[in-house]
């Protein structure tokens, strides 16, 4: 059955709350949160209340606002339900765009990589496939895309590259390829933004690693944004290229690797149009 627009009113206020919370850094409880809630609602159930906060955080991701990092997004959503997260965005733009803008411009002060187990760091690549049916509404009550912002946020995507250099030289390291460990490149740092990828490492048998890193506070989940100039490079070297998606990187970073270019591993949404007079 599906969800009346008085229900999906009340899951909205109520995932604003935790997500406000969690943007400040308050400690929550999911489960009380739940049990508060279902009650008001007509005969649903603890997953189904789960799976629609799930929907929320897809709204959410599709329109570059962040979300519960317990939550994660799961598309195919009713129209209903995006409809009214957006008119709840407008309703309360004035309190939540600094939140979302202190989300974005966070200075990540502590290096948390001197922490991680390399051992633990890198997971599966297969289990990172999310299915977005959805495109991006062409009405957004907030226009700035806070998880662009974020990407481009100088102190994380520094602090990301710095992280995968140690990895890169604990992985060739541990594959008895010290004298590669020792060229590895961080190209982004010395040459700027405009090369198409960030750190030139060394793959075992010698040949470049070109390695493009996306990093995030948000999971794994969280979309991706990309230059032009980025995917073209994509393209050409997509045999040697690789993307890094560093994941939760302020609690407990991690890692998933993709090959190749960017249509191989991911589903691209144009965001601009350029034209000619």
């Amino acid at each position: 059955m599906d969800w009346t627009k008085e229900e999906v009113a009340l899951i909205i206020s109520d995932y604003f709350k935790m997500l406000q919370q969690e943007l400040n850094k308050e400690k929550y409880n999911k489960t009380f949160h739940r049990s508060l809630i279902i009650p008001k609602l007509i005969n649903r159930s603890e997953g189904s209340v789960e799976f629609k906060h799930q929907n929320i955080s897809a709204v959410l991701a599709n329109v570059g606002i962040p979300f519960i990092k317990g939550y994660k997004p799961r598309f195919n959503y009713q129209q209903l339900l995006e409809d009214e997260v957006l008119e709840f965005l407008s309703r309360n733009k004035n309190a939540l765009e600094p939140e979302f803008e202190n989300f974005s411009n966070e200075v990540v002060t502590e290096q948390v990589f001197k922490k991680i187990d390399f051992e633990n760091f890198l997971e599966d690549d297969a289990n990172t496939s999310s299915v977005v049916n959805e495109s991006e509404p062409s009405y957004k009550p907030i226009k700035t895309n806070f998880l662009e912002k974020e990407q481009n946020n100088r102190n994380l995507g520094e602090q990301g590259e710095a992280l995968i250099i140690e990895f890169e030289k604990w992985r060739l390291q541990k594959a008895g390829k010290d004298s590669l460990a020792d060229k590895i490149e961080w190209v982004s740092k010395d040459l700027g933004d405009g090369t198409g990828f960030d750190i030139l490492s060394k793959n075992n048998n010698g040949t470049d690693r070109y390695i493009e890193v996306k990093t995030t506070k948000l999971t794994k989940e969280t979309p991706i944004y990309f230059s032009r100039n980025e995917w073209k490079f994509a393209q050409q070297k997509e045999k040697d290229f690789f993307l890094y998606r560093v994941f939760n990187f302020a609690e407990n970073p991690h890692l998933f690797i993709k090959q190749g270019h960017y249509e191989s591993f991911c589903k691209l949404q144009p965001q601009s149009f350029k034209g000619y007079f």
